[in-house]
């Protein structure tokens, strides 16, 4: 199984205060390296997803792609469409999407994950973009895009018929640091 990685780091960041999440430190490195360790030996190729100056991610060296203009407005399953077309293009057969705000997923992630499709679920809580993704799903996923709905995460893996997969540790391993609290919780 060719297997691409997909850091989704399209968010507001309002509780942070508008700051990009991927650049928000923890223990002296930014969310972004964090989630990059964790993610570079479970693919065979990563890229990121924002809408903002990808010059910004050009340290990095890896390919930055926007949400298609028809699905502006369209939340994290624009960012999904985005990453399904460019792991396409990179010839995968399933992607991992992983928030970069979630620094502490399994190492793991993608063999726990497999087959997929499929999506963590920590405690009874699905986290929702912790997820692999088939690519075969991109056409299903833009059209459920194109409908005049609100795009939910949980109904686009319904659709795409993703099984849940249950992890079990002492902590959250899927945990969001969405705010100043919850990294000072872990830092």
């Amino acid at each position: 199984m060719t297997l691409a990685a997909l850091i989704l780091d399209g968010g507001k960041a309002t509780r942070f205060g508008g700051t990009d999440k991927a650049f928000v430190s923890l223990h002296g490195r930014p969310l972004i390296e964090h989630v990059l360790e964790r993610l570079l030996p479970q693919a065979s190729s990563i890229a990121i997803s924002a809408n903002c100056d990808p010059s910004r991610f050009a340290a990095y060296g890896l390919k930055v792609v926007a949400d298609a203009p028809a699905f502006a407005g369209c939340g994290p399953l624009a960012g999904v469409a985005a990453g399904l077309r460019w792991a396409a293009d990179e010839g995968a057969e399933f992607l991992l999407t992983m928030p970069v705000d979630t620094p502490f997923f399994p190492r793991t992630l993608a063999t726990d994950l497999s087959p997929g499709p499929s999506v963590a679920v920590y405690a009874g809580r699905q986290h929702h973009l912790a997820s692999l993704w088939p690519i075969a799903f991109l056409p299903e996923l833009e059209d459920f895009l194109r409908q005049d709905t609100k795009y939910k995460v949980r109904d686009a893996l319904a659709l795409c018929g993703a099984r849940t997969v249950s992890f079990v540790s002492p902590r959250d391993p899927f945990a969001n640091l969405n705010s100043p609290q919850d990294l000072s919780a872990f830092g």
